[in-house]
């Protein structure tokens, strides 16, 4: 999968790849082989959202965007270090008789950068691409199962199912929409890879 990069490549050789990349904070609830239950802190992410039914379209043209405001195309003119995962959210219309179903439509998909911890709303520099928006993701709880290989939409939803089995299985209420959670640059190995998806669960 050609998830653009290039001028990820070059921030990440640019320093010590072996240095820590900022995270989210959260704790671990429960574990279950290579799923996890986890309550996060709330954080604030910079999301763009591109219109096309591809996920490679998406990803690299959305990862342009956000990379030139983390490089200084906001307010402040100021770099933003990068931090981990990088998300991607699909569209997905909700079905008003029954909340919890989702349908997935054609409309596009929102990808995220986390911000460092260190940034809250009222301090993080204002994008000057009007297409990027600067959210706060308050505390919550997610289901996550954790898998590694190639960026593919099947291998992304033969594991959606999977943890929407498993959590079907061990009692928990999905209350959001899978998110697809990318830790390392394009040139990692596939079987070295830290994959995730992530569904919000009622708490």
């Amino acid at each position: 999968m050609k998830y653009f990069i290039t001028s990820m490549m070059l921030l990440l050789t640019g320093s010590s790849i072996s240095m820590a990349i900022e995270e989210p904070s959260y704790k671990v609830l429960k574990s279950d082989g290579n799923i996890e239950i986890r309550e996060y802190q709330s954080y604030v992410i910079a999301e763009t959202f591109i219109s096309t039914s591809v996920m490679d379209e998406a990803s690299n043209a959305a990862f342009k965007k956000l990379f030139k405001y983390i490089s200084g195309n906001n307010s402040s003119k100021s770099d933003i270090a990068m931090t981990a995962p990088v998300t991607t959210t699909r569209s997905e219309k909700i079905e008003m008789t029954a909340p919890v179903s989702t349908t997935r439509s054609a409309d596009g998909y929102t990808v995220a950068f986390t911000l460092p911890m260190k940034y809250s709303l009222a301090t993080s520099p204002i994008p000057t691409d009007t297409a990027i928006h600067i959210r706060e993701v308050p505390s919550h709880t997610v289901a996550v199962i954790r898998f590694s290989g190639r960026w593919t939409e099947t291998s992304m939803n033969e594991h959606e199912q999977e943890l929407f089995q498993w959590m079907k299985s061990n009692g928990h209420v999905p209350i959001g929409i899978p998110v697809i959670a990318r830790y390392d640059p394009p040139f990692m190995p596939w079987f070295m890879r830290r994959n995730e998806i992530q569904i919000e669960i009622a708490r």
